[in-house]
């Protein structure tokens, strides 16, 4: 269940990311997190 709502979120951040909302709210470093967060989250929680 976690593994799902790990990708909704990622998602949200995704399409944040693309529609600009994040670089206009200085928040771009959600992006990176979500990208470092993604190996382990696939290899602890699949």
């Amino acid at each position: 269940m976690a593994f799902y709502a790990f990708y909704v979120v990622a998602l949200i951040v995704l399409v944040l990311h693309f529609t600009g909302w994040l670089k206009r709210n200085r928040l771009e470093w959600l992006v990176l997190a979500m990208a470092v967060a993604v190996f382990p989250v696939v290899i602890f929680l699949r």
